[in-house]
């Protein structure tokens, strides 16, 4: 009896509890505990033809997201829709979550009366709700899952937490976490295949929204926007390529960026997927298509930005090369530590100290963005100080200019290519991160072409960073660097 007791104890101890929160924004119910739920107001009139709606907040975030500063909730409220709000871990990976939501759907579902969900969630929230009902199996309990600029296939921004000049402030940051280490677009690429082959699949179809505005100038999605335009339009955070899947109906794009898009603007957009049983005209029953999804091809990556990292005592100083005929830079010293003595000094000595701040709310959630821009920048060696007390920073600098065409990576191969008339030549140092922690480092002086040496087959994330070196054809210095991840799994396949 005293060991069943026991048994019975640990249990409690080790598995989460359903726990109904009662209603939303209560000072006693804050929102954020992952695990706990939260009902909505009920409204005036009750459509047995409406679904509730279960809405699942993204990556440094929690349910709170949906009515704080929000009017998702409200909007939906106004429409007649009952709702009700998971917390997971805002720093955990799918797994992890998917089994939180898997958990929780079916105590909403049996709350509402065994009546089908509708899930709505934002970003990283769409990957841990479809792993919730492919892998898990939560999907008899729900009609439709709705995803608002979902990372399907990663983000290149969390990759850039793990490389070689970003590592140093994401580790201070916090940002290296199972969250981020999980939307690696190279860990991405390895998950997908085990939800996309998966039978439970086409059990819930799936709709897409996605974004292509980066907020104001000054701003952490502006920053994060210069950063991802590289890989295609985006909104901040997230590509609008990602946010795809081939079995998916993409219900709109438009200029929201990773903020708005989860704003009641979109409500309208995504109401007539708010259905009991499985909206029309989107996804396919396994017997209906192979059940096998084919990978994207990728495509080339032009290269537009540099970067430079680390850590200072009392004065952080970097310098970086304009080529001729940019049209702008934007510059963003991203600091665990907010500054005000910061200038930019041009080859000539003009110096330029005006400048935005924001607090990055993503990937590198608590860093402090100091955001330059200057418009026709002259050629030649430019130099950054910033004076604080010992902090960590990484530098971003985006070109505006056709050099950026230049140069491209090809992803499949990670071969590098001059494909114009504008570069002479070019050398590339190879910096080589496995989990967060260095592995390699070579150079490679290229001509022409060059492909990155990869001999390696222990499991894991690999983090590659490129940084492009080389003169202009009017013998002008040039820099750029990119970043890319590669995924090994334990047989040695690559990703």
């Amino acid at each position: 009896m005293k060991r069943l007791v026991l048994i019975l104890l640990v249990a409690l101890l080790v598995v989460p509890v359903s726990v109904n929160a009662g209603s939303i924004g209560g000072k006693d119910n804050p929102g954020g505990v992952p695990g706990q739920w939260y009902v909505g107001d009920t409204p005036s009139f009750v459509d047995p033809n409406k679904p509730p709606i279960v809405f699942i907040h993204g990556i440094n975030s929690s349910s709170r997201t949906w009515w704080e500063n929000n009017n998702m909730y409200q909007t939906a409220l106004t429409n007649g829709y009952q709702t009700a709000f998971i917390d997971v871990h805002p720093d955990k990976n799918m797994w992890d979550n998917g089994a939180i939501v898997n958990s929780r759907i079916r105590d909403i579902y049996n709350h509402f009366g065994q009546k089908k969900l509708v899930i709505v969630a934002h970003s990283k929230g769409g990957i841990d709700s479809q792993n919730a009902l492919v892998h898990h199996g939560a999907h008899p309990y729900v009609s439709n899952l709705i995803t608002l600029s979902t990372p399907h296939y990663g983000s290149q921004l969390a990759d850039l937490a793990y490389s070689g000049w970003a590592s140093w402030l994401a580790s201070i940051l916090g940002s290296k976490n199972d969250a981020t280490y999980s939307l690696q677009t190279g860990y991405m690429n390895s998950y997908r295949p085990q939800i996309d082959n998966h039978t439970n699949r086409s059990r819930n179809r799936v709709y897409t929204l996605a974004g292509t505005s980066w907020g104001s100038f000054g701003s952490s999605l502006y920053w994060g926007g210069l950063y991802l335009n590289s890989y295609g339009s985006n909104d901040g955070a997230v590509t609008v390529t990602s946010s795809r899947l081939p079995y998916s109906t993409e219900v709109l794009v438009s200029n929201w960026n990773h903020t708005t898009v989860r704003e009641g603007v979109t409500f309208q957009y995504f109401r007539p997927y708010l259905t009991l049983t499985q909206a029309a005209g989107a996804s396919f029953a396994l017997d209906e298509v192979s059940a096998t999804v084919e990978p994207r091809e990728e495509e080339a990556i032009s290269i537009s930005t540099l970067h430079r990292g680390g850590e200072f005592q009392t004065e952080g100083k970097e310098t970086f090369s304009v080529e001729e005929n940019v049209a702008q830079i934007d510059l963003d010293w991203l600091s665990d530590k907010q500054t005000t003595d910061i200038e930019i000094i041009s080859p000539s000595g003009k110096i330029h100290t005006n400048f935005q701040h924001s607090i990055d709310r993503e990937i590198f959630q608590g860093g402090h963005h100091h955001t330059f821009q200057i418009t026709k920048p002259e050629q030649g060696e430019w130099t950054v100080k910033a004076k604080k007390e010992q902090a960590t920073y990484l530098m971003t600098v985006g070109f505006h200019s056709e050099l950026n065409e230049e140069i491209v990576l090809e992803e499949a191969t990670l071969e590098l290519k001059n494909t114009g008339a504008k570069v002479k030549d070019f050398e590339v140092d190879v910096n080589i991160q496995k989990d967060g922690k260095a592995k390699s480092a070579y150079g490679m002086k290229v001509a022409k072409k060059g492909k990155v040496a990869l001999n390696f087959t222990e499991e894991g994330v690999y983090s590659i960073t490129l940084d492009v070196k080389g003169k202009t054809k009017n013998g002008n210095n040039f820099e750029r660097t990119i970043v890319k991840s590669l995924y090994i799994d334990k047989n040695g396949n690559k990703y």
